[in-house]
């Protein structure tokens, strides 16, 4: 696993930004439905 740049660049941030929002969706995503089911 490469270790980020203590300044990644713009492109690579606003990347890593919408993938670690995507994965936070998902896991709530699971929390609600392991809540949720029965």
């Amino acid at each position: 696993m490469p270790v980020l740049e203590p300044n990644p660049p713009n492109g690579q941030k606003k990347m890593l930004l919408v993938f670690g929002t995507f994965f936070a969706i998902t896991v709530i995503i699971a929390i609600i439905a392991t809540i949720a089911s029965p």
